[in-house]
């Protein structure tokens, strides 16, 4: 029969995608692994290759296409010895969920997601990483199917949990190995607020016309929200209305930094154009210490799961990257085991990548905490958002001379203000001090970032 290829769900938030490029016409004959076309999502521009064989028969959503929503059908993919006129009525509508009798295709423990369990769904993200963990759900009513993979049926078994407590990561919600590793970790997920799902509410509470009225026509330009901006105002309305926010500031003074990064700095060696092969920033201190000072107070290294706090062994923080209609988070890893050359060339290259649209969704989604950096701009002092489900994150506002009182004299040294902002429900007002207080340390004598 013929085979449905359907807009994937790139990752658990992505509702709908550009259809960027089309790789093959009708006609062509695909094999597994073939890359079929390009999406564009709200974060990346990723391929999608085919997990199946045969031709293309029927292209029904053409190159270009903005908005499709997930699980619409873009193409028919004929078998052997079938022909376009068995194809039939397809609209371009959104597949109808599987069908009970449908066995499940076994999950491919490999990068890509798995398959879905009905009629083949041949779309699937080439090199994506395992999405994070599932939102937390009710479980699913008595009696109702419960889709889940071979494999993770059988590591439920093995770990004597309850698929039918579990929210899938996988294609149309299905459960999937990383949701059963998940619940061995960090237990099973109960129920929780509707409003943290990250579907919070994108508009003011005013219709779009309702805005639009209030002002003369003529003294506007109205630019339609694009994917980006769209997760950015549900993600940033979630985080203000579920996390309960509170700020703390600290003055830390640069002068020993300052002459440290000089030093290691004056120390790289230069190519052929007289170009260094590495140069430190001052922010790649930050990461640096916030990083340490994680670890060297666990308690504030953490997040809020519903039911469990998830106290995080490495320092995986996020820096905030500004590209043309939006932010990126992606997360340097293990910050805390890395050296300062590491930490400045992967951020660089993430912040690269990321103002291109090519980083990979694992690059950017989990982290314990974030760094938010407008000193460059020459922000003295800000508070900044927590981006769930992170526990923290570090405004860093400029470095600037100052006047300060020393043993009763007058001096002038340099000086940055930092603010943390703190989810209460995980980090505490004196748990939050202690690690700010260590940042200002590590920051204040840069040597010990060394030790």
């Amino acid at each position: 029969m013929t085979i449905n290829i359907t807009m994937p769900a790139l990752s658990p938030t992505m509702e709908e995608g550009n259809l960027a490029k089309w790789n093959v016409k009708e006609g062509d004959v695909v094999s597994a692994g073939d890359v079929i076309a390009e999406i564009e999502t709200d974060k990346a521009t990723m391929e999608v290759e085919s997990i199946d064989e045969g031709t293309v028969g029927k292209i029904l959503v053409e190159e270009g296409a903005q908005g499709v929503k997930v699980n619409t059908v873009i193409a028919v993919l004929l078998e052997e010895g079938e022909s376009a006129s068995d194809i039939g009525d397809v609209s371009g509508a959104p597949a109808a969920a599987p069908a009970a009798t449908a066995a499940p295709v076994e999950e491919k423990p490999a990068a890509t997601p798995a398959a879905t369990e009905a009629t083949p769904v041949v779309a699937a993200p080439v090199a994506s990483a395992p999405a994070p963990a599932a939102s937390a759900s009710a479980p699913k009513a008595s009696g109702e199917r419960i889709f889940a993979s071979p494999l993770a049926r059988r590591l439920a078994t093995e770990a004597k949990l309850d698929v039918s407590a579990l929210s899938g990561t996988g294609p149309k919600g299905r459960v999937v190995k990383r949701d059963i590793e998940k619940a061995m970790r960090d237990g099973v997920p109960q129920a929780a607020p509707a409003a943290a799902t990250g579907k919070a509410a994108l508009s003011t509470g005013m219709a779009d016309s309702q805005v639009i009225a209030l002002y003369e026509e003529g003294s506007y330009d109205l630019v339609a929200n694009d994917g980006m901006r769209k997760v950015i105002a549900a993600r940033l309305t979630e985080a203000k209305q579920t996390v309960p926010h509170f700020y703390i500031s600290m003055d830390c003074r640069l002068d020993d930094l300052l002459e440290a990064r000089a030093r290691i700095n004056a120390t790289a060696k230069t190519d052929d154009n007289g170009r260094p092969e590495f140069k430190l920033s001052v922010n790649d201190f930050i990461m640096k210490a916030w990083a340490m000072a994680l670890q060297q107070v666990p308690d504030a290294n953490a997040s809020w799961a519903g039911e469990h706090t998830l106290k995080h062994h490495h320092s995986d923080i996020a820096v905030a990257v500004s590209v043309p209609g939006g932010l990126f988070t992606p997360v340097v890893r293990k910050a805390e085991l890395k050296s300062l050359r590491q930490i400045s060339a992967e951020v660089k290259d993430l912040a690269k990548r990321a103002k291109s649209k090519k980083l990979a969704p694992h690059e950017y989604q989990g982290g314990g905490s974030s760094v938010s950096n407008l000193g460059m701009f020459g922000i003295t002092n800000f508070q900044a958002v927590i981006n769930p489900p992170h526990g923290s994150i570090l405004a860093i506002g400029a470095g600037e001379e100052r006047v300060v009182v020393e043993n009763g004299e007058i001096a002038v040294g340099n000086f940055m203000t930092v603010t943390m902002s703190c989810d209460h429900r995980v980090v505490d007002g004196v748990l939050g001090a202690q690690a700010l207080g260590v940042f200002k340390q590590l920051i204040e004598s840069p040597v010990m970032m060394l030790a």
